[in-house]
């Protein structure tokens, strides 16, 4: 009877163990395996060592419950045979199955899912000493592996779309603030947008002729609301620049208001509709500018992009300035369009978006 129950013990015993450490060590997040590490203390080091061959973790694992498993069973069922004969036999396996998948699955792999945290250390240095007791068969399972990869693809561990569903269960698990979620996603859509994604549409750009004057510009307070305005020599297709709201008043203030805008007028770049916001942006960076004009495949204008509505979409955030009498351009222009739209008859009442 005390063999009986010393296999018994061994199998679920050694079962339990090794399933317990398979779900805290599959539990354990990369972020936190580098936060263990960049500590530079040797639990880190040795963590990292073990996630970072994790097959062979595993496989040191998997070895050593197939053998428990194994051994347990045989034992089990050698000794039930002997004191209660092979009538019991297939009772005696039904309960044994029914313990090993309790005691040695189920239970060990939720406690080892749900406290992988706390069981981390005990796991690092328990699994280091598996893989040491077997390595022999280790080894043999790790040249199979390799053998079976596919040469040239590795792992990814983590995916974009992953970072983003993990940005918004935080929020739901109250992780992270709502502000940081969507900054998060903003942050990893961002190389996903084009240009004509968030420009302020041609019809409402506000534009002056390069004829005109200072004087002339400031009797006109709606454009006049606009830091940096640009410059047309014909009509809106023939962007040749822009100039900053201060200029215009300095020329004011030093009594030259007379001069032409085209004057002082500054240098603007030009960009596709087709451009990715992540190419706009560095361009911009580099070049210390804040606005650029957007051009259409035939060259005329679309619209108007600035820095202010490239750091928005990257944030996730609307920066309203003191002095903006709309709170986006865009959504004036998508008012605008629905308002034609109507009495033209292309929409109806029902397909417009609610205020």
């Amino acid at each position: 009877m005390i063999a009986l129950f010393g296999f018994l013990i061994l199998a679920l015993g050694v079962s339990f163990l090794c399933s317990i450490l398979e779900a805290a060590l599959l539990s354990m997040p990369p972020s936190f395996v580098e936060t263990e590490e960049r500590k530079g203390t040797a639990y880190g080091k040795r963590l990292a060592q073990v996630k970072r061959d994790i097959d062979q973790s595993l496989a040191a694992i998997l070895t050593l419950n197939t053998v428990a498993h194994t051994v347990g069973a045989a034992g089990v069922g050698s000794q039930a045979v002997a004191l209660f004969g092979e009538a019991y036999f297939g009772v005696i396996s039904a309960v044994l199955t029914l313990l090993i998948l309790l005691l040695s699955e189920i239970i060990p792999k939720t406690l080892g899912a749900q406290h992988w945290r706390s069981l981390s250390k005990f796991t690092t240095y328990t699994c280091h000493t598996i893989v040491i007791l077997t390595y022999p068969l280790v080894a043999l399972s790790k040249r199979i592996t390799a053998l079976l990869q596919a040469k040239g693809k590795e792992n990814v561990s983590v995916s974009r779309d992953e970072i983003v569903a993990l940005a918004q269960l935080g929020k739901t698990e109250g992780v992270l603030a709502d502000n940081e979620s969507r900054m998060i996603r903003s942050l990893i859509r961002f190389r996903d947008l084009r240009v004509e994604h968030i420009m302020t549409p041609r019809t409402v750009l506000g534009s002056l002729s390069e004829d005109v004057t200072c004087q002339e510009a400031m009797d006109k307070p709606q454009i006049m609301k606009f830091t940096r305005i640009p410059l047309y020599s014909t009509n809106k297709d023939s962007i040749t620049g822009y100039v900053l709201k201060t200029d215009i008043l300095q020329q004011i203030a030093t009594g030259t208001p007379e001069t032409q805008l085209s004057k002082i007028k500054r240098k603007i770049r030009f960009v596709s509709e087709f451009d990715t916001l992540s190419k706009l942006f560095d361009e911009l960076h580099v070049q210390h500018e804040h606005l650029a004009i957007v051009v259409d495949e035939y060259g005329g204008t679309s619209g108007l992009v600035t820095l202010e509505d490239l750091i928005e979409t990257l944030l996730g955030l609307e920066i309203v300035d003191e002095s903006d009498s709309e709170v986006d351009m865009r959504e004036l222009a998508r008012k605008r369009w629905e308002k034609r739209a109507l009495e033209m008859g292309i929409i109806s009442e029902e397909e417009t978006t609610s205020d």
